[in-house]
């Protein structure tokens, strides 16, 4: 509320000012000049909002090795593609071809050992029937052939694992992608402890651009839809302008619109997708998205027709032939050449179109309609 009345003053002072200046500087009646003048009228507008972007690839994997040792071999190279299960990185194989030889000799001795118990028990059971051992030394040789299978079992784990620790030495892609920066060269000592990775496989096959909005923004574009859901739905596909300013070849979807408003910068992210079959995009890229807005029957006016005092926005209406200052709410489009009226004018108002820096409130002016504007096409 005090907000409003705050509004009104500084409103009223404004006019206040205009008239002022009008009495100061026409103390004669000045002849009629012609002015170029436009009738206010509503249509469907659709403008395209631009917004900075970052591009990044579907999904950025860091690459840690998961056994340490001196790294012996790169066998790929910076930037180049790679498949899903492709070999990267070799790390030396000596010591873990060791582990596996050992723990295979270990299965093959812990099995031995539970072939001969188990022969030993199944002799002592049917001695057992005839009488000539006692229960006891049946029972034994029944825990001595539990303890070398549990031994078997064991060997076969540590053979497992020295299995895999081996074919962990060969760092393999887990994704179809693009190699990054590639820190580490042959003879350095790596490790799944290491803090920076051996490199990182961008799946660039489609890219995922983010960008921000503010909730001003996101609220009309969900009014006009209807549903955060529904603008998801049906929102035409946008436009991706890269860093040297030209236009990507290919246009994107918005997927995803965040649910939550950063209470820092009073923004929304959003995310769109763009497919990136010949590799033009790159992950951490810069660049900036364009969003069509259509606004129902919007009122529509040049910049050249308003003028700005005390950090308000005026047009001229034309009253009987005179101007009549008149404050208006505006939406800045079309990189500010024009302006949507949210407030002051109606279709039917006439005002002035060009020239309103030589107007002062109350003066004579004989119409005569304004140029059609050019819509300038952007270059791509």
């Amino acid at each position: 509320m005090m907000k409003k009345m705050f509004y009104v003053m500084q409103l009223s002072l404004v006019i206040s000012c205009l008239l002022l200046v009008g009495c100061n500087q026409a103390p004669t009646q000045m002849p009629a000049a012609t002015y170029a003048c436009l009738a206010v009228s509503n249509s469907d507008k659709t403008i395209t909002s631009e917004y900075s972007a970052t591009i990044k690839g579907r999904q950025d994997i860091a690459i840690m090795p998961q056994v340490g040792g001196t790294l012996t071999k790169l066998c790929v190279e910076e930037g180049q593609k790679v498949k899903k299960g492709q070999v990267m990185f070799i790390i030396d194989q000596v010591p873990y071809k060791a582990q596996y030889e050992t723990a295979k000799a270990n299965v093959e001795a812990a099995t031995a050992a539970y072939e001969t118990a188990n022969l030993n028990y199944e002799s002592r059971q049917e001695l057992y029937k005839e009488n000539v051992v006692s229960e006891f030394d049946l029972k034994t040789a029944k825990n001595s052939m539990l303890a070398a299978k549990a031994q078997l079992s064991q060997a076969k784990a540590q053979l497992t694992n020295a299995e895999n620790s081996l074919s962990y030495t060969e760092v393999k892609s887990p994704a179809d992608g693009v190699v990054g920066t590639l820190p580490y060269r042959v003879g350095a000592l790596v490790g799944p402890s290491m803090m920076q990775p051996l490199t990182t496989v961008s799946d660039n096959s489609d890219m995922y651009v983010y960008f921000s909005m503010t909730e001003n923004q996101l609220l009309a574009m969900v009014r006009e839809y209807g549903s955060k859901e529904a603008a998801l739905k049906n929102m035409p596909e946008i436009e991706l302008r890269l860093n040297d300013k030209s236009y990507y070849n290919q246009k994107g979807k918005i997927e995803t619109i965040s649910g939550v408003i950063d209470p820092t910068t009073g923004t929304v992210s959003l995310r769109a997708i763009f497919p990136n079959k010949e590799g033009l995009l790159h992950s951490g890229g810069a660049g900036s998205v364009l969003v069509p807005v259509t606004y129902k029957d919007a009122v529509v006016i040049p910049q050249s027709a308003t003028f700005d005092l005390q950090h308000m926005n005026f047009a001229y209406k034309v009253v009987e032939g005179k101007t009549v200052a008149t404050p208006i709410q505006v939406l800045r489009v079309n990189g500010g050449k024009e302006y949507i009226v949210e407030m002051g004018l109606y279709p039917g108002d006439t005002i002035v179109a060009e020239g309103v820096a030589l107007l002062r409130e109350g003066m004579p002016i004989i119409p005569k309609q304004a140029p059609a504007p050019q819509q300038a096409q952007p270059t791509k």
